[in-house]
């Protein structure tokens, strides 16, 4: 019998959290490696070798003296690495073009020239407004305001940092999976997202997800989607962000990377989306029946209410957990502890099930 060429297959998973990719290409049957920001329990449980990184500007240095060693047949980007420019070429959207789609402000250009429905921009002095640095990941630092005074808190927090003015869209956060080959798009799945809120700075921080998401708009939202994938140039797994109201949606932003909705898309529709993107990769797209779900599955990101210091191995709680810290990690006040999961036939028995398993882990936490 042949053997599965893949299995002999190096990856190595880069960027400031990689688990989600790396079980993915584990799970396809790659051998996997990782540098990652966190290095969590369960990312070293299936990678053959990981390696950390302190600030994203050591990574390039990092990764080359890596495939040094190794020389790695495929090299993935997440969050974080996107645009590295390396000696080796990176598998999925090329660094120039990720690049381009990491500053809002192209996003924005982007979407006004392709005539995407998107909030429009918001001149000086004028509220309320919606303001988010032109570049970052998660959503973290995004903020309405409704006056001088809330805009220039803003600005002394954060001096320096290039920010949009945008019309404030109200509605329900949610976004499109794509898988891509460079010209056409498929959508896998559409998710509703959740937002942190609270914390004045951090309130719309993407804290987690469902999938799959039913919505009056559903059908309009994941067309245009697929549209801008197609004509973004990306190749692979690409997400795009909206928010949906009644009668409406907005495009808000475009992923060139891997999502952080991806295991719960695998969980609930029953796919392996590394597979899918090295397909897509070599031209190949999944058929559009895919978008069929089997279960819905949820997931959040366990935040911490103070600093702490993990004193439990949480692995016990798997398979409804992930990104486990080891023994030992000291977590800052509002940092992530841990990605908790919810499963079942309907939202609300997802959703139980999330809650759940969050108070179980609370008890833990609340001992630490």
């Amino acid at each position: 019998m042949a053997k599965d060429l893949r299995v002999k297959k190096k990856v190595l998973v880069v960027g400031f959290t990689t688990r989600h990719v790396a079980c993915s290409a584990h799970n396809a049957g790659y051998s996997v490696y990782a540098v990652d920001n966190f290095c969590d329990k369960d990312l070293k449980d299936i990678v053959v070798a990981c390696r950390t990184f302190d600030d994203l500007s050591e990574l390039v240095g990092i990764i080359d003296e890596f495939d040094r060693e190794e020389n790695f047949d495929i090299i993935v980007a997440t969050s974080g690495a996107e645009d590295l420019t390396l000696k080796k070429k990176i598998s999925g959207t090329d660094s120039k073009t990720a690049s381009f789609y990491l500053d809002k402000k192209n996003i924005q250009n982007f979407f006004e020239s392709n005539n995407i429905p998107a909030p429009k921009i918001r001149q000086p002095g004028i509220y309320p407004a919606f303001i988010k640095p032109c570049v970052g990941a998660g959503g973290w630092r995004n903020k309405k305001v409704d006056n001088f005074l809330e805009e220039k808190e803003w600005t002394d927090l954060w001096p320096d940092v290039p920010y949009v003015r945008q019309e404030v869209a109200e509605g329900i956060p949610c976004s499109v999976s794509c898988i891509s080959n460079g010209k056409r798009a498929v959508a896998v799945s559409f998710n509703e997202q959740f937002l942190r809120g609270g914390n004045k700075d951090k309130s719309y921080g993407f804290s987690g997800a469902i999938t799959p998401f039913t919505h009056p708009m559903e059908k309009e939202i994941v067309k245009t989607a697929e549209k801008i994938v197609s004509l973004s140039g990306c190749i692979g797994s690409v997400g795009v962000d909206f928010i949906a109201g009644e009668d409406y949606f907005y495009a808000i932003e475009i992923n060139p990377r891997f999502q952080a909705t991806m295991d719960i898309v695998e969980k609930s529709y029953g796919i392996n989306l590394f597979n899918a993107h090295m397909s897509a990769c070599t031209g190949l797209l999944p058929h559009p029946d895919i978008r069929r779900a089997k279960q819905y599955t949820a997931r959040k990101v366990l935040f911490a209410p103070k600093d702490i210091v993990v004193k439990d191995d949480l692995s016990v709680f798997s398979p409804y957990i992930a990104d486990i810290p080891l023994i030992w990690t000291e977590i800052e006040e509002g940092c992530a502890v841990v990605s908790i999961y919810g499963f079942g036939s309907t939202r609300s028995d997802a959703l139980e099930s999330l809650d759940k398993t969050i108070k179980d882990i609370g008890r833990y936490i609340s001992r630490w």
